[in-house]
């Protein structure tokens, strides 16, 4: 069953992302993940079959991968969810997950490991990107020296905008800002590594952190193909955009056409949702989440 929008009549409903609706469990709260698909910080009219199904698994591997960093689940198990949302089993069902409340950090932290998407302009324009200077003489997608961490902010409705680490600092704060760029780094390259054992190049990613009694924690998603550039290793080539399991499809289908990037997003061609929808599961199935 696809799913777009999602109201749970006597659960109070907090907000909905561009992906997520969340809802407030007293305690805990809960994350839909919906079918909707977002690209260029715009959500479109046509959802993506088995999407938030497959954001939910992902999320929910990597979470119990990483024992090295706290993160916010507490169950994707309906068996286990509160007597409350049992009215409504069938639509939570393999997309939904109980996690602890957070408060979620102003940034986004993104890490890069490969040339690409915005990062690519800007590095052909100045050779840097956040301020980062890179070496000269690097092509598209072509895996940099080592990863870089790329902080941006987190916008409620429009783009999110790339910030220097500087600016980082000052949202957070430096001790939170140099934890959250070492664990962003190190979440990367774990999960960089597993995913190469499976044939697929994770080119950049970003994670969402948040502060739980004084800690922080990681929340969220996490390596999924919605926060991610999955690319299959087999079919990289330095110089072009690879394809990829990811909603890069999505954007490149986009750029094709005679659109602002601004809402409202134009529909999607049925072969479009199909193919986008056979690469989020195959992303999902070659990790064996």
């Amino acid at each position: 069953m696809d799913l777009l929008n999602l109201d749970l009549p006597g659960i109070p409903k907090l907000a909905s992302g561009k992906v997520r609706e969340i809802f407030d469990l007293g305690e805990h709260l809960l994350l839909v993940a919906t079918d909707r698909i977002s690209a260029f910080d715009c959500i479109l009219p046509d959802p993506i079959p088995g999407k938030g199904g497959v954001l939910t698994r992902l999320s929910s591997f990597w979470f119990r991968k990483f024992d090295f960093v706290e993160n916010h689940m507490v169950t994707m198990d309906p068996a286990r969810f509160p007597e409350t949302l049992a009215p409504f089993k069938e639509q939570l069902c393999g997309r939904s997950m109980v996690v602890r409340k957070a408060t979620p950090l102003p940034v986004e932290c993104v890490v890069r490991g490969y040339l690409a998407g915005s990062g690519w302009k800007e590095y052909q324009q100045s050779r840097s990107i956040c301020g980062i200077r890179l070496p000269d003489g690097l092509r598209q997608a072509e895996k940099l020296p080592e990863p870089i961490f790329t902080p941006s902010t987190k916008a409620v409705s429009g783009h999110d905008m790339n910030i220097s680490w500087e600016e980082c600092r000052n949202l957070v704060g430096t001790s939170v800002a140099e934890e959250v760029r070492a664990l962003s780094l190190r979440i990367y390259e774990a999960g960089r590594a597993f995913a190469e054992t499976r044939g697929i190049l994770v080119a950049d990613t970003k994670f969402e952190f948040g502060i739980l009694d004084g800690r922080v924690i990681l929340i969220d998603e996490c390596l999924t193909p919605d926060s991610s550039r999955f690319w299959p290793a087999d079919l990289h080539q330095i110089g072009i955009s690879p394809p990829s399991f990811d909603k890069q499809f999505v954007r490149d289908y986009l750029e094709t056409l005679d659109w602002d990037k601004t809402p409202p997003a134009p529909r999607l061609p049925d072969s479009v949702i199909h193919n986008t929808s056979l690469k989020y599961l195959e992303a999902v199935s070659r990790l064996g989440a």
